[in-house]
């Protein structure tokens, strides 16, 4: 094209412009209006205040969330600064070595007598040490999140952000930091209660009445991710009454709303600015946020709360029994019409529950008249009961339904685990060899101690292999009655049979633990 050519894109503007205004023209002369031209208008949206959002929310709490600094001490600096070795270095003392000397390069980054690094020497834990039998000097270990719940300081986060802790600093939205103490923590809950001192009155935030909250609210999170400060992020409430692992009273939350590493401890509101939840843990196998985050529920944490300010520690009440859910396979066993309560595999000797007369095998059905659908539901529900008060607790035992009044105990600090007492009943000799049990598919012998018979042998083409059953376990009683032999256990499967019980109900140990198993039995 030479420099006096037209270019095509001109040149299709400039006809599109020219049949434009030809045809304007011609409707002028014809008398028919012309059209004007006009442009696509820009993309409009809603004035803001016709769009729902979180900002009047976040300006209101805002204040109210902190992040919480933890540091912790050194152990004192022992007699051997060395460890337990002993160095030569020649004659000379350790500075008369050349800086580029082996053994003073080693010392300098892993540490030892004088040396640096981060095991050693003025970078490491030794330089923070102070003299032997003096606490050492303090030194930042973990942070998290919390929140005020008073105007007078007092405020809530996490007990596995403080639990090591040795001094606490807040850090308020503005950037103002000031010591806390700590009141009171609780490991069960993960719960734990602070105290800032200082001459002015704090913005704080209420527990909400999380019976309400629905799976599908919407929910912010505000706290401390990765130490960047104060961030929000916003989502659903995904599930209710989560079961994670962590302890006999998880009753999560289970929420979408971004968190991470340093949200522990903060809290989770709805949008009336209340705290439905306190952000304690996440599902990542990354590490990071997978839209999986767990709060403990308002109800819990307004509870506990409560004692941790009043006391310093929180008073639960003790049943003092081992349990197990109720399958459908244990429920068909036992002749329940429905699988539901809590299986009692042992009471603790001494416990309340052992006083009140609960026997192994006994179902838990409901406490004070309110059903109980499973094993954690039983341990909240006790647990949130004043020691010493009186219960009536329905049992479901022998086929029929029984109540025991039953005083509740304090849970000790550390409960001693749950054990059998062994039995004073000692059976006639046995024979030593073993009996098939075909129908089950396991085989049996008597037990050296005498307690129970041993499995020898598992099918692993069984029932019982197939509901966990291990050789080298032993089976101690059938429908709560106590074997010490195959006849025994046939004896008892044979009486199930006659009452129309189309599985049979076994209590096997291993070890230190004990559970029970249904297991199908013939009915031919």
């Amino acid at each position: 094209m030479s420099m006096t050519q037209t270019p095509r894109s001109t040149l299709k503007t400039t006809l599109k412009a020219s049949t434009v205004a030809g045809l304007a023209a011609v409707m002028l002369a014809t008398g028919i209006p012309a059209i004007s031209q006009s442009f696509a208008e820009p993309v409009k949206i809603a004035t803001p205040e016709a769009v729902p959002g979180f900002a009047n929310v976040v300006d209101a709490v805002s204040p109210a969330v902190v992040s919480v600094r933890v540091s912790t001490r050194a152990n004192p600096v022992s007699d051997d600064a060395t460890n337990g070795f002993s160095f030569d270095f020649g004659g000379r003392g350790f500075d008369e070595l050349p800086d580029d000397h082996p053994l003073k390069r080693f010392f300098r980054e892993f540490g030892g007598p004088n040396g640096g690094g981060p095991n050693g020497g003025p970078n490491g834990p030794r330089a923070e040490r102070g003299d032997k039998g003096k606490p050492g000097r303090l030194h930042p270990t973990s942070q998290g999140s919390g929140f005020f719940i008073s105007e007078d300081g007092y405020l809530v986060t996490n007990n596995h952000v403080v639990s090591d802790g040795a001094a606490f600093t807040v850090v308020l939205n503005d950037g103002t930091e000031l010591d806390a103490k700590l009141i009171g923590k609780d490991s069960r809950t993960d719960l734990a209660v602070l105290k800032v001192d200082a001459k002015r009155k704090f913005t704080y935030v209420s527990f909400a009445d999380d019976s309400k909250v629905r799976v599908g609210d919407w929910v912010v999170a505000v706290g401390n991710p990765f130490g960047l400060g104060g961030t929000v992020t916003a989502g659903i409430v995904s599930a209710r009454g989560r079961d994670i692992g962590s302890g006999p009273y998880d009753d999560y939350l289970q929420v979408d709303a971004a968190v991470n590493r340093g949200n522990s401890g903060g809290p989770t509101f709805n949008l009336a600015g209340e705290v439905v939840g306190i952000n304690t843990a996440i599902f990542s196998p990354s590490g990071g946020n997978v839209g999986i985050a767990f709060a403990i529920p308002a109800s819990v944490a307004k509870d506990v709360v409560a004692d941790l300010m009043k006391d310093g520690s929180v008073s639960r009440g003790w049943l003092g029994v081992q349990i197990q859910p109720v399958s459908k396979d244990i429920a068909d066993s036992l002749g329940l019409a429905e699988a539901s309560g809590a299986l009692v595999v042992e009471p603790q000797p001494g416990s309340p529950g052992e006083k009140a007369g609960i026997k192994k095998g006994d179902v838990v059905t409901a406490v004070d008249g309110e059903p109980i659908k499973g094993p954690r539901e039983l341990a909240r529900k006790i647990g949130a009961m004043k020691p010493g008060s009186t219960v009536d607790v329905s049992l479901w035992r022998g086929g029929k339904s029984i109540s025991v009044d039953l005083k509740i105990g304090q849970l000790p600090d550390d409960p001693q685990q749950a054990s059998a007492e062994p039995s004073e009943q000692q059976g006639e000799n046995e024979p030593a060899s073993e009996k098939a049990l075909a129908n089950l598919g396991i085989s049996v012998s008597p037990a050296e101690d005498g307690q129970g018979v041993t499995i020898s042998s598992v099918d692993p083409d069984s029932d019982a292999s197939d509901r966990g059953v291990k050789e080298g376990e032993k089976i101690v009683s059938v429908n709560n009655q106590e074997v010490k032999s195959a006849d025994d256990i046939l004896r008892v499967i044979s009486a199930a049979k006659k009452d129309g019980r189309s599985k049979a109900l076994f209590q096997i140990q291993a070890e230190n633990a004990s559970r029970f198993v249904a297991l199908p039995i013939d009915q031919g």
